[in-house]
C-alpha cells in the first residue's frame, strides 16, 4: 500500500490536534474539518487545509459521512482518521470511506459491526473461551421470560443496551419490583441514543474494578497487548480517572488479560488499536466489550510504553507490520489521566457551559494536557463537555499522584466550574492513594459537601498559619519592647505597662 501524504480528521476538538501533531511529525498534511461553532478552533488553524461541514449540531456537520468523503475526494486525501466519538465506530461509514478508495485509519468495517454490537461480540468470542459475566446472550424480547433469568442470575443485575456505550441504555436493578420500570426506560434510552432498543441482562458486580486493555494488530497476524489502564474512577458509568498500570493487577494476571485480549482481537480478525474492556472482581477478569478506536485515555498507554499510538495506527493503515513485538514492550514507570470536563462536581456534574475568561495550563516535567481550547474561548453545548485530558507521570505511582496534585493547583481556569476539584480530591484520598477502590467511589466517598468541606479546611488550615503568624509577629514586638525599656534603664516597666 501507498505512504499516506495527506489525512482528513474527522472529528474536532483535542483529539483532532492530537492526530495533527504526530502526522506532521511523520511529514504528512492534514486537513480539519469543523462546524461553525468550532470556527476558531486551534485544530482548525493548526491544519494545512480546513472545512467547514456545517450548522454547530453534530448531525448537521461532524455526521455527514457523505460530505466528509466528498471533501477528501476534492482536497485528494489518502485517508481519513476517525478520532474517537462521531463516526468513529460507525460501520457503513468506514466501509463508504474503503468504497472510495480512502483509507480508513482503523479496523476493517465487519470487525466495527461485529464488536459494536455486544452481543454479537460475546458471540464472537465464544470460541475462544473467554470468560464471561453471567447472563443473557440474546436480546430479551418477553418481559416475564426476563424476569424469571433476572431471578435466576441473582439480583442485583445490570440492564445494557446491545449497540452504543458511554452510560446509555443502562440500568441497575436491585429489587424484583423495579424490573419492568427500569427494562423500559433502558430499551427507551438506547432507542434513542443508538436508534436500535435491543437490551440484554449482565449480573451485577457492585463494586469491581474496571480494567481495560489496549491491543494493538496489523494486517500480517501480528497481534500486541499494550498493557492495562484502570479506569474505574467514574460517574454515570463514564470515566473521569484512568491510570497504568493497574495498582491491583499482577504481573500473571497482567499477562494472562492480555493474551485474553488479543484471542478478543484475533477473534474479529482486528486490525489497528483498540481496547478490550473487562471487570476485575474478587481475583476473576470478564470480558465486557471491545471499542474499535482509540480511546480518549490512550496517552496513559503512550506514557508508560513509549509508543506514539497514532502513528502505528497510520503505518498499519500504511500496510506496514507492527514495529515492535510482545517482547519489546515493557512497563516504565506510573501515568494517571484526568479528563478536565466543564462540569460541576457539586451540583451533580451537570454540564457548566460558558466563556473560559481566564485559561492557563500546568507546565513542567511529566506533565502532559491534550486539549482543544483557549482563553477567550467559549464551551459549546452541542459537544461532549471535555475541556482537555490532563496526564502526569512519575518513576513511581506516589510520584504520579503528587505531580498531578501539583498540576492540578497549576491549572487556572476562571468562568465556568470544572472537574479540577474533583480530580484533586480523589487524588488526594486514602482510598486511591492506597489503591484500594472501585467503580463504587463516587457512590461511597463523594458528595456535593465534599468539596465544600475541603475548601472550609483550607481556610482553617489558612486562618491557622495566619493566626500563628500573628502571635510570633506579637511576641518578637515584645522582646524588642523589652529590650529598648531596659536598654534606657527604665526599671519600673512592669508598672508603666500596666
Amino acid at each position: 500500500m501507498a505512504k499516506i501524504k495527506k489525512i482528513l480528521i474527522a472529528n474536532r476538538g483535542e483529539i483532532a490536534l492530537r492526530v495533527m501533531r504526530s502526522a506532521k511529525e511523520m511529514g504528512i498534511k492534514t486537513v480539519a474539518v469543523y462546524s461553525e461553532a468550532d470556527r476558531n478552533s486551534p485544530h482548525v488553524k493548526y491544519a494545512d487545509e480546513a472545512v467547514l461541514l456545517g450548522p454547530p449540531a453534530s448531525a448537521e456537520s461532524y455526521l455527514l459521512g457523505d460530505k466528509i468523503i466528498n471533501f477528501c475526494k476534492k482536497l485528494n486525501v489518502d485517508a481519513i482518521h476517525p478520532g474517537y466519538g462521531f463516526l468513529s465506530e460507525n460501520a457503513e461509514f468506514a466501509q463508504k470511506v474503503n468504497d472510495a478508495g480512502i483509507i480508513f485509519i482503523g479496523p476493517k468495517p465487519d470487525a466495527i459491526n461485529l464488536m459494536g454490537d455486544k452481543l454479537q461480540a460475546k458471540d464472537t468470542v465464544k470460541e475462544y473461551n473467554i470468560p464471561m459475566i453471567p447472563g443473557t446472550d440474546k436480546a430479551i424480547t418477553n418481559i416475564e421470560e426476563a424476569k424469571k433469568i433476572a431471578e435466576k442470575i441473582g439480583y442485583p443485575i445490570l440492564i445494557k443496551a446491545a449497540a452504543g456505550g458511554g452510560g446509555k441504555g443502562m440500568r441497575s436493578v436491585f429489587n424484583p419490583s423495579d424490573f419492568e420500570e427500569q427494562m423500559n426506560l433502558a430499551i427507551n434510552e438506547a432507542t434513542s441514543a443508538f436508534g436500535n432498543g435491543s437490551v440484554f441482562i449482565e449480573k451485577f458486580f457492585t463494586s469491581p474494578r474496571h480494567i481495560e486493555i489496549q491491543i494493538m494488530a496489523d494486517s500480517f497476524g501480528n497481534t500486541v497487548y499494550l498493557f492495562e489502564r484502570d479506569c474505574s474512577i467514574q460517574r454515570r458509568h463514564q470515566k473521569v480517572i484512568e491510570e497504568a498500570p493497574s495498582a491491583v493487577l499482577t504481573s500473571e494476571l497482567r499477562k494472562k488479560m492480555g493474551e485474553t485480549a488479543v484471542n478478543v482481537a484475533k477473534s474479529c480478525n482486528y486490525t489497528g488499536a483498540g481496547t478490550v474492556e473487562f471487570l476485575y472482581d474478587s481475583g476473576n477478569f470478564y470480558f465486557l466489550e471491545m471499542n474499535t478506536r482509540l480511546q480518549v485515555e490512550h496517552p496513559v498507554t503512550e506514557l508508560i510504553t513509549g509508543v506514539d499510538l497514532v502513528k502505528e495506527q497510520i503505518r498499519v493503515a500504511e500496510g506496514e507490520k507492527l514495529s515492535f513485538t510482545q517482547d519489546d514492550l515493557q512497563i516504565i514507570g506510573h501515568a494517571i489521566e484526568i479528563r478536565v470536563y466543564a462540569e460541576d462536581p457539586q451540583n451533580n456534574f451537570l454540564p457548566d457551559i460558558g466563556k473560559l475568561e481566564t485559561y492557563k495550563k500546568p507546565e513542567g516535567y511529566g506533565v502532559r494536557v491534550d486539549d482543544g481550547f483557549e482563553e477567550g474561548m467559549d464551551i459549546p453545548i452541542y459537544y461532549d463537555p471535555m475541556i482537555s485530558k490532563m496526564c502526569a507521570y512519575g518513576k513511581t505511582r506516589e510520584e504520579a499522584i503528587d505531580r498531578m496534585i501539583r498540576a492540578i493547583d497549576d491549572y487556572k481556569v476562571i468562568g465556568i466550574e470544572t472537574t479540577l476539584p474533583f480530580g484533586k480530591f480523589v487524588m488526594q484520598h486514602d482510598a486511591f492513594r492506597s489503591g484500594n477502590y472501585n467503580t463504587s467511589f463516587v457512590g461511597t466517598h463523594f458528595t456535593s459537601d465534599s468539596l465544600m468541606q475541603e475548601e472550609n479546611t483550607d481556610e482553617e488550615e489558612l486562618a491557622a498559619i495566619f493566626a500563628s503568624k500573628l502571635i510570633f509577629e506579637n511576641q518578637n514586638k515584645t522582646k524588642v519592647s523589652q529590650k529598648v525599656i531596659k536598654t534606657n534603664n527604665i526599671s519600673n516597666w512592669k508598672i508603666r505597662r500596666s
